[in-house]
């Protein structure tokens, strides 16, 4: 179940005056969407629903906000690479 309520911005004239009202609102969810995937608060598949995009879109916004799209530890990327490659 989601909650919705309200978040004031104070934002300059000249930022206002080059997007809708939506479009403010849509940037400002994207953003604090793209901040908690990055802090590890969700999957990227709960980010892709929260945006309502399939996982293609979503890799893209990450790219444009700067979230990796793979984030391991030094620690998980070592075991990962000592893991054996699946025989085909």
């Amino acid at each position: 179940m989601a909650k919705r309520f309200k978040v004031d911005l104070e934002l300059p004239d000249e930022i206002l005056a080059q997007f809708q009202e939506d479009e403010i609102a849509a940037k400002a969810r994207e953003a604090l969407v793209m901040e908690l995937l990055r802090e590890h608060r969700f999957s990227q598949g709960k980010a892709a629903d929260l945006l309502g995009l399939d996982r293609h879109q979503l890799f893209d916004l990450m790219s444009r906000y700067h979230v990796p799209a793979i984030d391991f530890t030094p620690e998980e990327l070592k075991r990962e690479l000592e893991k054996p490659l699946p025989h085909s």
